[in-house]
């Protein structure tokens, strides 16, 4: 087996790893409806929540992050930090578009923050920081997790052992928010649902 198969591999078992649709599956397996008839029509924690069952949407976050941190630590087990990252995206993209779910799923946050996190914690630590402070002045989980998002490649940028992987962080920044266009057209207009209402 060569170099790329094994890669290639690795990239297909981090995508079926996000690919789990937790939000649909806990809400389902608690005897509520399909989740993607609330609110945003989201998988996500964020949705979730709008069911008003709060342990339930905390596992949903929890467990989307754990997707992305589990697909980079599997993948730095036998892959050089820069290829794993490839897998931390696979599993990030797998989130978004699950073959399970015709393709449709979250939004990513979660999962990019797993992602973030299996890679370097500084920049897991400066998402949180910024996502809270957005969301405490602002209420608004779509402007923090935008405003945070965007911090995450300068933060690679700016340590010498991650410069490598700032490129692709963006990436996937440039993602999240062309998942959340719709969010961005409704905090533009004044309309975007804040934290704590449905």
């Amino acid at each position: 087996m060569t170099e790329m198969d094994t890669i290639l591999i690795f990239i297909l078992m981090g995508y079926l790893i996000g690919s789990f649709p937790s939000g649909l599956v806990y809400t389902r397996l608690a005897g509520m409806e399909d989740i993607r008839n609330l609110g945003s029509g989201n998988i996500g924690a964020t949705n979730v929540l709008r069911t008003g069952n709060k342990k339930i949407a905390l596992a949903t976050l929890i467990t989307d992050m754990l997707k992305g941190v589990a697909a980079i630590l599997i993948a730095k087990n036998f892959l050089s930090d820069t290829q794993a990252t490839f897998i931390g995206v696979a599993a990030f993209l797998g989130h978004i578009y699950p073959v399970w779910l015709k393709f449709k799923g979250g939004k990513g946050v979660a999962t990019y923050i797993g992602v973030i996190a299996g890679l370097s914690i500084w920049a897991a630590t400066g998402f949180a920081l910024i996502w809270l402070i957005m969301a405490g002045l602002f209420r608004y989980s779509s402007l923090a997790a935008l405003t945070a998002s965007l911090a995450v490649p300068i933060i690679f940028y700016l340590q010498p052992d991650t410069q490598n992987i700032a490129l692709i962080s963006l990436v996937m920044t440039f993602i999240v928010y062309f998942k959340h266009l719709e969010n961005i057209q409704r905090l533009w207009k004044g309309v975007e649902t804040k934290i704590g209402n449905t």
